[in-house]
């Protein structure tokens, strides 16, 4: 039976008269979006050998798919229906299964499903602020999501973007050197003692190098300054005939055939004639102008290069790429796979805001590859169904298209509505407060305590259906 169940039209006649076409279209769009979701859970369901962790990761999909304000084995385990945060953590921790083979179900499916031939391959890296120093990989380190030095973990994603839309297919995480020079300190967070350290270019190569080998193709690679500025991730891609825009420093030297020339130098001798009025793309507000010039480099290996200039219009303000094409390519799409970047953020953003990507409570570095690759996954979900429905249907004038924050709420709300009694909510109150008690931290990776409670049945419900029973948890 399934875990998940739709909901057909709508009975209360205000809400049926209230309804548009396009109202009608969503609706009855739930039941795409039911088998949508049973076909990505069957898509990783050979990953996981036993019957039990093949259904509860069901549970936690759906729960990084929810609209609880935190995410984690606690508050996603009372939210479908379990006596107690054990089985989640379980599953996170020691349960047998390969997260680097579920990540790559999540690569194969994002690309199936949002495949563009000129499709861009971004990669940029996230920090999560952490306290302690006994998460794996954390140190006190420079992270964008705090915009200064912080006590934080690091991990770099990539993201495929196309025109349908975009997903992460891989991640990797940052190893400090304070770390790979403590092999002891590695193996107690999970890490293997020869784990040793990588740049953040070299964990980009060495994603992009996954996705090829795959048997995937990307036509771009696009990055900020951090990537950009690292000659071997440009060769590497270079050898492999994958062209790149990447952004690098004002310092940054290139060569030209009048000689070497910081890139500044290069940006003050362009004549203004050469500066062209291109959109990087739409954004929020439409589209997002700005000038730009390119100069061509020398360079007596194959391909195309050039630095290309951006500035923006209204306060003067440059910034530079370094850019390769196995042939030469117009300056307009050179000026789109710029402007691509930005669907990362994006990534980082909604993966944050709707699945839960930095919410792991867990400190060794199995159960942190396992909540991250779960919630790719959830967000995938999103971007997938988000491109269907905007393929099948047009948004009236009068709204905008439906993003993927839009299509969570309905997802939860009209597909999948968990529904819980009051002694579900008193059995968890209480378990929380003789946990409390204890004296034990409910999120550390070391806790063992099981607590007996009572037997509850567990749950899920639609506003039009009956109620399904979706796991039975085991006694004591």
């Amino acid at each position: 039976m399934s875990d998940i169940t739709a909901v057909g039209t709508h009975t209360a006649t205000v809400d049926h008269l209230c309804m548009k076409t396009s109202d009608h279209a969503v609706a009855a769009g739930h039941s795409r979006w039911q088998e949508a979701f049973e076909g990505l859970i069957g898509r990783i369901a050979g990953r996981f050998a036993r019957v039990e962790p093949r259904r509860r990761v069901r549970q936690l999909v759906l729960g990084l798919l929810s609209d609880l304000p935190r995410k984690n084995c606690w508050t996603i385990a009372e939210w479908v229906g379990e006596a107690t945060p054990h089985g989640m953590q379980h599953l996170l921790g020691r349960a047998k299964w390969d997260a680097d083979a579920v990540r790559d179900d999540v690569r194969d499916y994002v690309v199936e499903h949002l495949h563009d031939d000129q499709a861009v391959l971004v990669v940029d890296e996230t920090g999560d602020v952490k306290k302690g120093s006994g998460t794996v990989g954390v140190q006190r380190q420079y992270t964008g999501t705090a915009g200064r030095i912080e006590n934080a973990q690091v991990a770099v994603y990539l993201v495929y973007a196309g025109q349908r839309g975009h997903a992460a297919v891989d991640r990797e995480l940052y190893v400090p050197r304070s770390w790979t020079s403590d092999p002891d300190r590695c193996l107690a967070a999970g890490l293997g003692k020869e784990t040793a350290f990588a740049t953040k270019p070299e964990l980009a190569a060495r994603m992009v190098a996954r996705f090829l080998d795959a048997g995937h193709r990307a036509a771009w690679v696009a990055g900020d300054e951090v990537y950009g500025g690292n000659s071997t991730l440009r060769t590497a891609l270079e050898e492999r005939g994958t062209g790149y825009i990447l952004a690098v420093a004002r310092s940054h030297e290139a060569t030209t055939s009048a000689g070497k020339f910081r890139a500044d130098a290069l940006a003050r001798k362009i004549p203004k004639r050469a500066w062209q009025k291109l959109s990087a793309g739409a954004g929020a507000k439409g589209h997002r102008f700005y000038d730009w010039a390119v100069i061509d480099l020398a360079d007596p290996a194959p391909g195309s290069r050039q630095l290309l200039i951006r500035r923006n219009h209204s306060t003067g303000e440059l910034a530079y790429y370094r850019c390769y094409s196995p042939t030469p390519v117009p300056l307009a799409t050179l000026v789109r796979v710029a402007g691509s970047r930005w669907r990362v953020e994006e990534f980082f953003q909604s993966g944050k805001g709707l699945a839960g990507l930095d919410e792991h409570q867990v400190r060794r570095y199995p159960s942190r590859s396992r909540w991250v690759t779960l919630a790719m996954l959830a967000h995938a979900f999103l971007a997938v169904v988000r491109a269907d429905e905007h393929a099948r249907h047009r948004a009236p004038d009068s709204l905008i298209s439906l993003t993927c924050n839009e299509i969570q709420r309905l997802f939860i709300a009209l597909v999948v509505q968990p529904v819980h009694g009051a002694a579900h909510r008193l059995d968890w109150s209480t378990w929380r407060r003789r946990h409390g008690c204890r004296g034990i931290d409910p999120h550390s990776a070391s806790t063992r305590l099981m607590v007996s409670a009572p037997r509850v049945d567990r749950s899920w419900s639609s506003p039009e259906g009956p109620a399904l029973t979706i796991l039975s948890m085991p006694e004591g």
